[in-house]
């Protein structure tokens, strides 16, 4: 399709998933980070013989008005149940990045030639711990922040029962182990080629809903 409509061009997004991932306790979730690194090595090949351009992004936690499986997913925890559990202090650093910055990045790469056969990874523009990721939560639902210190054990055991219900489908244990974990990556060189401006990570009403 690409080819019959004359793209001389790719932009694809990708995920840092691809470096958090890898090393994950969960299998579904190591699957996860290679098909990510192998569908990134897949377009650069394909774009290579073909004679294409390309340019990859691969942006950190993503959110935007409930659409995704990050700040919506815990927002929609907290409705249900009023607290939020975490592992430990939650003290692992976050950086997330709102949808539509994403989307002025992809734009962004179709006029700089600097973006030429690039991969970016970008991220939000404060760097934040998993814990005040959550506390944000508690204030742009207007309530007062209830996080309780789970066992790994018992997180097991509640995601028995969680998974029942749509939004948290996708929960594991390793999600929980990663709260202490930092996934931090620098979007300098977006920065610099792009013009990559992220917004700070404040919460409105539409970001929730």
């Amino acid at each position: 399709m690409l080819l019959a409509h004359d793209a001389r061009h790719v932009v694809a997004v990708s995920s840092t998933s691809r470096f958090t991932k890898s090393e994950s306790s969960d299998e579904q979730e190591k699957k996860i980070a290679r098909d990510l690194t192998e569908g990134e090595e897949y377009l650069i090949a394909w774009a290579e013989r073909k004679k294409l351009t390309f340019t990859i992004l691969r942006p950190t936690l993503i959110y935007d008005p409930g659409n995704d499986k990050n700040v919506s997913a815990i927002a929609s925890f907290i409705r249900h149940f009023s607290f939020f559990p975490v592992l430990g202090t939650a003290c692992g650093l976050r950086q997330p990045i709102h949808a539509q910055d994403v989307a002025s990045c992809c734009v962004a790469t179709l006029t700089s030639k600097a973006a030429i056969n690039k991969c970016y990874n970008i991220s939000g523009k404060e760097i934040i711990s998993y814990r005040e990721m959550v506390n944000r939560i508690f204030a742009a639902l207007h309530k007062r922040p209830r996080i309780i210190t789970f066992p790994l054990w018992l997180f097991w055991l509640a995601l028995l029962f969680l998974r029942v219900l749509p939004p948290f489908r996708r929960w594991s244990v390793a999600m929980a182990q990663r709260m202490n974990q930092d996934l931090v990556f620098s979007h300098d060189d977006a920065s610099r080629d792009l013009g990559f401006e992220p917004r700070p990570f404040i919460l409105t009403d539409i970001d929730l809903h």
